[in-house]
This record gives structure tokens, C-alpha cells and sequence, in this order.
């Protein structure tokens, strides 16, 4: 696709109501496309990507520690008093 096109109020419900008669995993699919497409800006997505690398190189030389996800929760909860 070569740019944005503008399409009628019509087009638009043609391709809404196509897309509801898919099945919920081609629907939930076809939605992880369009918002990829939504915010693609490169440099936001290599800064992604280099930051995943280095939490991932952290876990794994033992610089950060994992913790369960119900121990992190209930510290947050204690540290914000929320119930």
C-alpha cells in the first residue's frame, strides 16, 4: 500500500461488517495488525527492542532478580495501601 486513502462512512461499515463475520482469532488478528500500523514509528520501536535485549541480558547474568508475580503484587499493594 503505497499511502492512506480515504474511504466513505459507507466503505468503512462494508469492512466493519466483514470483519465480524470472522472468527474471533482471524478478528483478534486482523486488530494486532491494524494497531501495529497505528503507531509504527521506527526510532519508538528499535528503542523497544534494545530495551527488551537489555532486561533480558540482566535476567540473564544475574544482575536483576525475578520475582513471582503474587509476591509483586502484594509489595505494591502494601507500598500504595490499596486493599
Amino acid at each position: 500500500m503505497d499511502g492512506p486513502i480515504a474511504l466513505e462512512s459507507e466503505t468503512v461499515e462494508t469492512l466493519e461488517a466483514a470483519a465480524l463475520q470472522l472468527t474471533p482469532a482471524d478478528r483478534a488478528r486482523l486488530v494486532d495488525r491494524l494497531i501495529a500500523t497505528l503507531d509504527a514509528d521506527p526510532d519508538v520501536e528499535e528503542a523497544w527492542a534494545a530495551e527488551v535485549e537489555r532486561r533480558q541480558s540482566e535476567i540473564e547474568n544475574g544482575t536483576v532478580s525475578l520475582l513471582p508475580g503474587a509476591e509483586t503484587l502484594a509489595k505494591l499493594k502494601a507500598e500504595f495501601d490499596l486493599l
